[in-house]
């Protein structure tokens, strides 16, 4: 009875509203009022942290197939909301778990869990183990178009790799080096754990620093010391790793020094054309017993139908993920991991955003509302979709994502993921000008945000996507206020049970991002001409899709 009387406590259908501009259509405005009721439902302890196929994430999913049809918003997945996505859940017995090192030097150490490494399997397999010797491949890249192989043709068969998180920087007389500052895919731990399959690696550690990852170690705890959600595994992809995980700088290097090595100095050499891989002598033995469950969860998708009988095939997605963390490692006596700003916001946002969209008129092109589970698990649902598309892929031209929408108060920037790639962002920022407000550059383009949420699926299906936040200049405030901001989050918030809602945020600029969202889409929805990647874009021509690792 509770649960339903939270249900009905939230709003349900459009009420007369004043009747606005939007860019070029007009259409009833977003209310601060029914993000917040989505918020606090969305965010709310009773649906225990969102994780994909549980019951939190079943509720979910409920609520927001109930919304839309509520607000008339058509179903888009085959006359239904939901769309079925396979997910394993993969537990490891942690008692179990063996993490140990035996230099040529004699003796041997225990890595203790999750102080100094967390580890999870490869796949979704009863047993997960990986036996080798532990050689370090400096970045773990190979990148011809920047002349650069880590692995120079030296056999890693069979071998746990050690490898050094985000890109190498960019050497003297190079800025454009692996993209300079910003992380390509290169950088992101999901390929690096790609091309050690490919190589058939036994298993891989990934070096953490929190300079270089973006985040600190108790956000890698947080992530992945617990249960793990997975696709179904590809049999035309190179066999699993036996283990996947993270090692702590300090252990890393308490590790090599065992067998005389120096971390800092094997970094130097890791940042030149010339490295090799090096073998360590080092033999890593880590084995565990899983608990596996083949369950599902599902993706909810509503769909707006164009006003053009000759564009309304054509369609404009926007993308929110709904899932987070569920229940995880305590924290301070909480284990419920909310995901009130992330991603509830987004979740939020995007049902206000179909919500005022089909009650107006209506674009050319239909807008399609994907709302896409296990981002938190690697970007699972939206890569489902993009492989399994309820509508013909060739026939979606543009992707618009919220992801981690402001609770802060309205801006005077947005930060545009991918703004750079397409005519998507020299588009957005002239639609923007007249409202004074600008595009600002990535302030964290280190960290590999293009490549972190659910925008990223689409663009690797060949779909120009870019993804719409708050920037860090805040009205009313200074620049530095909404810099404070960003790292306090970081730093005490992400992937943290205290990711929870709170009653005193102000969520007119969550309103103002979902206005500016739909406003964008539904003018890319009126173009007579398709948005098209820039020439440099490694996305231009439709790659063939595979499934994305784990974020």
């Amino acid at each position: 009875m509770k649960l339903l009387a939270a249900l009905l406590a939230f709003p349900l259908c459009v009420d007369a509203q004043p009747r606005v501009a939007s860019s070029p259509r007009a259409r009833p405005a977003i209310r601060v009022e029914e993000l917040d009721g989505h918020l606090r439902f969305l965010s709310s302890d009773l649906l225990e942290g969102r994780a994909p196929a549980t019951r939190g994430g079943d509720l979910t999913t409920e609520y927001i197939a109930a919304q839309l049809r509520a607000a008339g918003v058509e179903p888009g997945a085959n006359s239904s909301y939901f769309q079925t996505v396979p997910i394993d859940v993969v537990g490891a017995e942690q008692a179990s778990i063996r993490v140990s090192a035996s230099p040529r030097t004699g003796g041997s150490v225990a890595l203790r869990y999750p102080a100094d490494v967390v580890v999870w399997a490869g796949s979704a397999t009863p047993n997960s183990a990986a036996r080798g010797e532990l050689v370090f491949v400096g970045y773990g890249s190979t990148a011809p178009e920047y002349r650069w192989d880590d692995f120079k043709d030296v056999d890693v068969r069979g071998k746990v790799l050690l490898v050094l998180v985000n890109d190498p920087p960019a050497p003297p007389g190079e800025p454009a080096h692996f993209g300079g500052r910003a992380m390509t895919y290169y950088g992101r731990w999901t390929y690096k754990f790609e091309e050690a399959e490919r190589r058939g690696a036994a298993g891989m550690l990934i070096v953490h620093t929190t300079e270089r990852a973006g985040y600190p170690w108790h956000t890698v705890v947080g992530s992945w010391a617990k249960e793990q959600r997975m696709l179904p595994g590809d049999p035309t992809r190179p066999a699993p790793l036996g283990v996947r995980g993270w090692i702590t700088d300090s252990a890393a290097t308490g590790l090599l020094a065992r067998a005389g090595l120096d971390l800092a100095q094997l970094r130097v050499q890791a940042e030149t054309r010339d490295f090799r891989p090096i073998a360590t002598g080092i033999v890593v033995d880590a084995a565990f017993r899983n608990r596996v469950e083949h369950l599902s969860s599902r993706n909810v998708v509503g769909r707006v139908r164009g006003s053009d009988p000759r564009r309304r095939d054509e369609f404009v997605t926007f993308s929110a993920h709904w899932d987070h963390l569920g229940i995880g490692p305590a924290v301070d006596g909480d284990s419920v991991y909310n995901g009130a700003e992330d991603n509830a916001s987004g979740t939020a946002s995007l049902l206000a955003m179909a919500h005022v969209a089909s009650h107006g008129a209506r674009p050319r092109r239909s807008l399609l509302f994907v709302f896409v589970t296990a981002e938190e698990s690697g970007l699972l649902g939206s890569a489902f979709f993009a492989q399994n598309p309820v509508v013909p892929i060739e026939k979606i031209v543009a992707n618009v994502n919220v992801d981690v929408v402001t609770v802060r108060g309205r801006v005077r920037d947005l930060a545009v993921l991918g703004e750079n790639k397409s005519t998507l962002g020299p588009l957005l920022a002239r639609q923007l000008r007249p409202r004074g407000i600008r595009l600002s550059p990535d302030s964290r383009p280190e960290a590999g945000r293009f490549y972190r949420s659910d925008h990223f699926s689409f663009a690797k299906a060949g779909v120009p996507a870019i993804s719409i936040g708050a920037g860090m200049d805040f009205v009313g405030r200074a620049k530095e206020w909404g810099e404070a901001q960003e790292a306090e989050w970081i730093a005490k918030r992400y992937h943290q049970p205290s990711d929870e809602y709170d009653a005193t945020w102000d969520l007119s600029g969550m309103a103002q991002i979902a206005e500016i969202a739909l406003s964008f889409g539904q003018l890319i929805a009126d173009l007579n001409s398709m948005p098209t990647w820039n020439a440099d874009a490694e996305f231009r021509r439709v790659p063939s899709v595979r499934t994305v690792g784990q974020q």
